[in-house]
């Protein structure tokens, strides 16, 4: 039986520093049935030098450099507390990204039961030894990482008694967006068989048929990326999912689920007698007539169920007399 899998609507920095914009997002993680809306806490002065050059996925003309970037959007202590009393109003779990140890501190002010680390930061040991002693729930990404990075990763985790059953890691791949030959599902049982923890996948690609495959190799955890609209300038827009289309992506995830629940749930066998068929005489029979397949045959419906004994009575003496289309 298939565990419901917990879905997060990564709304990122696709606010683009607008606080409207944020609430907007919160409302359409809702609207498409996710479990979690994601935002990211960052401080850019403790992530980021001045002079750090964009990715090629990050130019879009408007910034000179990451820090400049990061700094337009990056949300304040008190924007974060807004959103997650706006996210428990519209009753949808809060959850957020963490790169800095600074930012951790806001777990004070809101309450989290998930955090989550994002793949830049699964070498950060020093942001991973403080969450590890937090003793929440952890979900990690694994994009850009080797086997032996995560591992160590795990390892950190697990150092001030966090339970194995509390760590999650998806399976990413952190191109933006993601093209289907990049992606390589059957790592996510490799991962589950190697690290003998959860594992989930954090989307970036088009479509829906990466969700839907990991969902069918047991991912626990699915994260996909939301905006309002793709054609919004920003870093992860262009990666990102509209409203409605998640909201298909969910429901798909959830009718998936359906499949692993239960056995013989079908109730195909009420349409038995309707379909099956009955053994009748094909013409008419005499009683002491040999049966054969020239004055036997099958019909609808079920009536009686014998159609199983056609070639045992075949070479048989018929005891009486029969009319076409008889049960026999």
């Amino acid at each position: 039986m298939k565990i419901k899998t917990l879905i997060i609507a990564e709304a990122g920095v696709n606010h683009n520093g607008n606080l409207k914009t944020a609430y907007k997002l919160i409302d359409q993680a809702k609207y498409s049935g996710a479990d979690f809306v994601k935002f990211q806490a960052y401080e850019t002065d403790e992530i980021c030098l001045e002079t750090a050059s964009l990715s090629r996925y990050q130019r879009d003309g408007k910034f000179k450099n990451q820090f400049d970037m990061l700094k337009k959007y990056e949300l304040s202590k008190k924007q974060i507390i807004l959103l997650h009393e706006y996210a428990n109003k519209k009753k949808i779990r809060f959850l957020l990204s963490f790169f800095d140890i600074k930012s951790l501190e806001i777990i004070k002010d809101i309450n989290l039961d998930y955090i989550k680390v994002p793949s830049g930061e699964i070498s950060n040991h020093l942001l991973l030894k403080k969450i590890s002693k937090l003793n929440k729930n952890v979900i990690f990404s694994t994009g850009m990482s080797n086997l032996i990075e995560i591992k160590k990763a795990i390892k950190i985790l697990l150092s001030n008694g966090l339970s194995k059953k509390k760590i999650t890691a998806l399976y990413c791949i952190s191109s933006y967006p993601t093209l289907p030959s990049e992606i390589y599902l059957p790592e996510i049982n490799k991962l589950k068989k190697k690290l003998k923890i959860n594992i989930g996948f954090s989307d970036h690609s088009k479509g829906k048929e990466a969700i839907i495959g990991s969902v069918a190799l047991g991912a626990s955890i699915i994260e996909k990326h939301l905006t309002l609209n793709n054609k919004m300038k920003g870093p992860d827009h262009k990666a990102s999912t509209e409203p409605e289309e998640l909201r298909k992506i969910i429901k798909s995830v959830r009718n998936l689920e359906k499949m692993f629940i239960g056995k013989n749930n079908n109730k195909d066998h009420i349409n038995k007698k309707f379909v099956r068929k009955s053994l009748v005489a094909a013409k008419n029979i005499n009683k002491g007539e040999i049966f054969s397949e020239k004055n036997l045959t099958l019909k609808r419906p079920m009536i009686k169920n014998n159609s199983n004994k056609f070639f045992k009575i075949i070479g048989k003496k018929s005891q009486k007399k029969y009319s076409k289309n008889q049960l026999i």
